[in-house]
Order: structure tokens, then sequence, then C-alpha cells
């Protein structure tokens, strides 16, 4: 294995393919993704391991690291197989696939990274977690807010925001993009330390 090789981290953004599912709270991990390959200039990826895959190479002071981005295109649910093909191809160290991903639990903005952990109830990240076989995966949980009363979760999630949502959760993505690159940079700690807060409202 070359060094090159030892050097590659994995960001897979969750998500639900289809433009009629773009903007709903359920695929913020996609759109994460979405922005890190804007502003890594990756262009659009090609088709591999069921989903998408991008690659780019990011540079900060005197550091460079080779990324793989990947959206599943196998929908949320059954998210597990197509990362578990991704992870398997390139033999990638847990500890470098990076899950990004909405929360129900958290207030909208809100970021949550962690080392690892349970589901949470995300069926997603549960799909990922048992075709791997380990809990031991690190995560970047954007929040979505929970759902008002009487609304069923499932719907709640695959909603667009509402117009008075929508710049924080604009803000938390370009937030949770950020997040990613101290990840890959400064570690999983320093990035916490500085991420795992209530949002700054803008101005």
């Amino acid at each position: 294995m070359d060094s090159d090789h030892q050097s590659t981290r994995f960001v897979v953004g969750l998500g639900n393919p289809g433009q009629e599912y773009r903007l709903t709270r359920h695929n913020l991990g996609f759109r994460v993704a979405e922005a890190l390959a804007r502003r890594w200039l990756a262009g659009p990826g090609k088709a591999a391991f069921g989903g998408r895959l991008a690659e780019a190479r990011r540079r900060r002071g005197d550091q460079e690291q080779r990324v793989m981005l990947f959206w599943p295109r196998t929908h949320m649910n059954c998210s597990g197989q197509a990362v578990r093909e991704l992870v398997g191809f390139y033999q990638a160290p847990l500890q470098d696939v990076l899950i990004v991903l909405d929360d129900l639990a958290l207030d909208l903005g809100r970021l949550r990274l962690r080392a690892k952990g349970s589901a949470g109830g995300h069926k997603g990240l549960a799909d990922v977690i048992a075709a791997l076989g380990s809990r031991e995966l690190p995560r970047l949980r954007i929040g979505i807010g929970s759902p008002p009363g009487g609304m069923d979760a499932v719907d709640y999630v695959l909603q667009p925001f509402r117009p008075d949502e929508l710049e924080t959760a604009e803000a938390a993505v370009r937030q949770a993009a950020d997040a990613v690159e101290d990840w890959l940079f400064e570690g999983l700690a320093p990035a916490m330390d500085k991420h795992n807060r209530k949002l700054e409202p803008s101005g």
C-alpha cells in the first residue's frame, strides 16, 4: 500500500437521489458533499460502488490531502451496501471515513461531530453501521430540528425547509463543509472543539 493511498480520506454524504429530494431536510449530507465538491473543484464525479464518486486534492499550508467524496445512490435507508463497497475497494480504515447526515435530535443548524456511536434512530446511518459491522465510524450530524406536534417524522424529513429556515440551513451547510476541512487537516478532536456548538447567527 503506497503512501498516497494511505493518506486518502473519504467523505460520505447521506441523502436520497433525485431532484425531487435535493432540497429536503433529509438531504443535508448530500448538500455538504456537493458544497465541498464545488469548493474543491472536484467536478461531477463518476458512477461507482452504487453511488457517485469524485476525487479532490486539498491543500492547507504545507499539507495536502487526497479526498474522495461519495454520494450513495441507493436511497437513504439502503446506504450501507454502497458504503461497504467503497470502503472494501479502497481498504479504507474506518477512522478515515466521515459520514455526513441530518439529525432530528439537534436544533436546526447545530453540528455534532463524533468519532463513533449508535445510529441515534437515523436509518441511513444504521444501515451503514450494519453493513460495515462497526459503530467505530466518524460522523458529522447536522441539526434539522424535530417535527412539529402531530407530524410524522418520515413526512417531516422529506419536506423542504420553510422560508424562515433557509438562511440557517444554508449557513449550516457552509459550516459543516468547514468542519469537514478541519477534520481533514487538524484532526477529529480539534474539529469537535470548534464546531460542536450552536451555529453563530450571521451579522
